[in-house]
């Protein structure tokens, strides 16, 4: 911002008078570049829904929105963050998605899972900690790795040294399309609860519980 110098012909009250307008004029620049920049961000995150819904009737966005997942079973918090890649008329599985192969299930960096409490899966202990979500689909069966390494693009350092379980779930086959891949936490009760993840007609879902 330019100096204001006092002039001879102002009074000093004059020339602090202006220089709080400039200020306040400045902050509301920034606040209204702050806002749209929400406003889009939102627009982006809930495009998905939209889509998944109906309401946005052609996905045309080649990208894939940054998304969360969350919710309490009990006291523990468990958070999900993951890129939502576009079915858009694609093959997916065995197409863009290849069977027997590690996928980040899900695009941009690996898929992260958040425990704040430690959880049981599969007759596991899960200390509380973040992980890296990766999958293994197949035709049969998929298989759901914990991964210690969540921080990452998508699978490229991912190492099975590193796995902290490894489940397998049969993929359930649903009526309707989800055109954007998306992920659930899903409270049964304040000792149980599931991560879900779904996209095109695939379902799967990874049971946990509360260690006690």
């Amino acid at each position: 911002m330019d100096k204001i110098k006092p002039s001879a012909g102002l009074p000093i009250t004059t020339t602090v008078a202006m220089l709080v307008v400039l200020i306040s004029c400045s902050q509301k620049k920034e606040e209204h570049n702050q806002h749209q920049h929400a406003v889009k961000n939102e627009a982006l995150y809930n495009y998905a829904d939209s889509i998944n819904a109906g309401i946005i009737s052609k996905d045309t966005l080649k990208g894939s929105p940054v998304r969360t997942a969350m919710t309490y079973v009990g006291n523990n918090h468990v958070h999900i963050r993951y890129g939502s890649p576009g079915v858009r008329g694609r093959i997916i599985w065995g197409g863009l998605v290849a069977y027997d192969e590690v996928w980040a299930t899900g695009a941009h960096d690996a898929t992260s899972v958040e425990f704040s409490k430690g959880v049981v899966i599969d007759g596991k202990n899960i200390p509380a900690g973040k992980y890296g979500l990766f999958t293994i689909p197949g035709k049969e069966n998929w298989i759901v790795i914990l991964n210690s390494n969540w921080e990452q693009h998508l699978a490229d350092e991912y190492n099975p040294k590193d796995d902290v379980i490894r489940v397998t779930v049969k993929p359930e086959i649903q009526e309707s399309i989800t055109q954007r891949l998306t992920y659930l936490v899903n409270k049964i009760s304040n000792t149980e609860g599931e991560i879900v993840m779904e996209w095109e007609y695939v379902r799967i879902v990874l049971p946990l519980k509360n260690i006690n």
